[in-house]
């Protein structure tokens, strides 16, 4: 089994410049796609804190680029009118010649809800949003001029011109809840990502099992569904360093029990590596926060990809 690898760069608290040029060098070294992070607030010193938004970051990005997929982990459904954001990843698509991925999730932080005047609600209530919005970008994508109404959205008659070059265009339905949005995903996602920034081969196969069941129960072949894991990389020549490195950025967590991720040497990493694929992993997307971007993006891929 082959195994595609991402890059997630965060919007936050870096100038436009910089973010070009990671997005560039990504690029370079023949990365599948860059993921982008879909928040209003700052998500780490602070709220205050500058960050660009998620899709106008990304068209931007796109527009230095050649080859590399766009997508999003995740754009919040509430933040968007779900109708206009599947014109607007058409018509991205497009542009690109096929290089978008549009990624969904319920949303999850409250103080952005607040701060921006959008109703957070109950976790239910957001889960039938994204059914909604699932539904809705798959009819505007596939019909001439759909209807559709539910509980929270509506379209009447709407038309979505161009459609995307691509049959299917990817949607990913991003979250782990077992019960309904694995089933929301079984229904209508080419991609899914239940498992991000945590949780080991076992919890991730747990998972995809619950997928599975879904799947079944839907009539849906889950081998249609590309299963990705996002995870954070400590990576060095030195296992010494690499640990020092996890502790500098998480020095609350214990990393010989807690599985969050990478850590290690190129050779260490890539067992690791086998131990997700074997528990259905089909794409890792990579969050490189060992301080060294450059030297990390260029080492995972010259002896972790390159000798898997």
């Amino acid at each position: 089994m082959s195994l595609d690898f991402g890059v997630f760069i965060s919007p936050e608290g870096k100038p436009y410049s910089g973010l070009r040029e990671m997005a560039q060098r990504t690029e370079e070294l023949g990365y599948h796609s860059i993921w982008l992070s879909d928040h209003l607030h700052g998500m780490y010193e602070s709220q205050a804190a500058p960050r660009f938004e998620c899709w106008t970051l990304g068209t931007a990005l796109a527009a230095v680029t050649e080859r590399v997929k766009f997508g999003q982990l995740t754009l919040a459904v509430p933040f968007r009118n779900p109708a206009l954001t599947a014109k607007m990843a058409a018509s991205l698509n497009n542009i690109t010649g096929g290089r978008v991925i549009l990624s969904i999730g319920a949303g999850w932080h409250e103080d952005e809800f607040k701060g921006y005047g959008y109703d957070f609600g109950s976790l239910g209530s957001r889960s039938t949003r994204l059914e909604e919005a699932a539904r809705i970008i798959k009819l505007l994508w596939k019909e001439e001029h759909p209807s559709y109404e539910g509980k929270y959205y509506r379209i009447d008659g709407a038309y979505c011109c161009p459609k995307p070059v691509q049959d299917p265009l990817p949607l990913m339905i991003a979250g782990g809840g077992v019960k309904r949005t694995l089933r929301t995903a079984a229904r209508y996602a080419d991609m899914t990502n239940y498992s991000a920034w945590v949780g080991t081969p076992e919890s991730f196969r747990e998972k995809t099992d619950a997928l599975l069941g879904h799947c079944e129960a839907e009539g849906r072949d889950p081998d249609e569904i590309t299963k990705t894991w996002a995870a954070f990389v400590f990576i060095d020549e030195s296992m010494e360093k690499a640990q020092e490195k996890a502790r500098k950025a998480y020095p609350d967590a214990d990393w010989a029990k807690e599985e969050k991720g990478l850590l290690g040497t190129p050779e260490s990493i890539r067992q690791d590596i086998y131990r997700y694929r074997d528990a259905g992993v089909d794409m890792v997307i990579l969050s490189f926060l060992g301080g060294e971007w450059e030297k990390e993006i260029t080492l995972f891929r010259e002896e972790v990809v390159s000798n898997l």
